[in-house]
């Protein structure tokens, strides 16, 4: 495509990156309360490990909602377009962490107080399902050829910088009230007032256009029926691949910034305020590293740069439990850094992208939202409530939490090494490699 102008570029990666930062810090405030506030609050029972794990089967929840949220907005996305799409995605995940910020707790309302959150976080879910592959489709389809790395690389940072204002909300919370105002009433406030977050989204996507790619296929007559038909009849195979290749980038993550948060205060003893703070530093450096990542991916590939971070992940599993293990704060930050600046970066840096080459104009928005949503589905938000129940499992051993991911990270480089360069008539793509 032709090279746009400055201007259009940095509206379209500010639209992209803004609108997938807030829908990601909405779908984290869950995440980082999980293991303090819902598993006392809403998932009372006389097994604290137990309500722990029911907590993040809430999480998880969102993440099996997710591949029907997703083939339903993929299908608009590709018929309507990737702009009308995230409006509805940013809508609902705006109302919903709102309705999770105002549900009363089980001593209110009882059985009704964890149904309600579950409902909410159902909504999450459908909200973040569409959001993703309509944000990096937005940035990717009108990117330079030479910058497709870079421009793919920008609503990724969408990710930790959710992370961050998460992270940093709590923070704040904490700092300025005693843990019992917190657990009564602080921990809603950041819920209710990404109301505001999520208009401002909206407001700086309602002047975008609908990206070149999609205008071009519109006028050409290229557009299915039905997308995830042609999807899945056409390239089932890329599906699979691109879902086992989501795995290492989504299980870590989990486990880096959510599993960590009660793992180190309840297990190792770490105070809550200070692994957040630590999460917020990580992320922050993440958020800065993503970018750099994807403009290394122009100059040295998208699947070299995947698999060395995914056999990164591999080999150091490992040593970041025993890192956590030294009940160090400057080595639980060396941790996180390692694993979620250094090694994580270049894997979700690259993903998007990567995953958008795989797949045709015609059903792009539907194959990159499948392909991701499903392994988010199957290893992320499951991610947390398998390395709690290992715990409880093996007598609160971290070694069998360790190989789960060291699994995960070998169906990932596995699924990766499937992806091979073919020239195709028009344009050149990554394809899957036919058996």
């Amino acid at each position: 495509m032709a090279e746009m102008d400055k201007s259009l570029q940095r509206k379209v990666l500010t639209a992209s990156l803004v609108g997938s930062s807030i829908e990601w810090f909405d779908f984290f405030l869950y995440a980082s309360v999980a293991s303090v506030v819902f598993n006392t609050q809403y998932f009372v029972t006389d097994n604290p490990t137990l309500s722990t794990m029911i907590a993040y089967f809430g999480l998880a929840l969102s993440f099996f909602i997710r591949p029907f949220g997703g083939v339903f907005f993929s299908h608009i996305g590709d018929k309507i377009g990737r702009k009308r799409t995230l409006v509805i995605t940013l809508t609902l995940m705006g109302v919903a962490t709102v309705g999770i910020g105002l549900t009363p707790t089980y001593a209110q309302i009882g059985i009704l107080a964890p149904i309600l959150l579950l409902f909410f976080r159902l909504i999450q879910g459908l909200g973040i399902s569409g959001e993703w592959g309509g944000a990096l489709l937005l940035a990717t389809e009108y990117a330079p050829e030479s910058k497709r790395g870079f421009f793919g690389a920008v609503p990724q940072m969408g990710v930790t910088i959710g992370m961050v204002l998460g992270s940093s909300s709590f923070y704040l919370m904490t700092s300025i009230m005693s843990e019992e105002l917190f657990l009564s009433i602080g921990w809603r406030i950041p819920f209710i007032l990404s109301a505001f977050l999520v208009l401002f989204g909206l407001w700086i996507r309602k002047d975008l256009d609908e990206t070149p790619e999609f205008r071009a296929s519109m006028e050409s007559g290229k557009i299915p029926k039905v997308p995830i038909v042609d999807t899945w009849k056409y390239h089932k195979r890329e599906v699979l691949i691109t879902s086992g290749a989501k795995f290492v980038e989504t299980a870590p993550f989990y486990i880096f910034g959510t599993f960590i948060v009660g793992y180190a205060t309840k297990t190792l003893g770490y105070e809550f305020s200070t692994v957040m703070l630590v999460v917020m530093i990580s992320a922050t450096i993440t958020s800065i590293f993503i970018p750099y990542m994807g403009t290394l991916s122009d100059r040295i590939g998208r699947q070299k740069l995947y698999l060395i971070g995914a056999v990164a992940m591999f080999l150091f599993m490992i040593p970041y439990f025993l890192m956590l293990q030294t009940n160090n704060v400057i080595m639980l930050f060396l941790a996180t850094i390692i694993g979620l600046s250094i090694i994580w970066s270049p894997i979700t840096a690259v993903l998007g992208t990567m995953f958008s080459e795989v797949f045709s104009t015609e059903v792009r928005y539907t194959g990159v939202t499948l392909g991701y949503q499903i392994g988010a589905a199957l290893a992320g938000g499951t991610a947390p409530m398998v390395a709690e129940f290992l715990m409880g499992k093996f007598d609160q051993s971290w070694l069998p939490v360790a190989l789960y991911i060291m699994v995960i990270s070998l169906i990932s480089i596995f699924s990766v090494l499937q992806i091979k360069h073919k020239p195709q008539v028009q344009e050149s793509k990554l394809t899957v490699e036919e058996v």
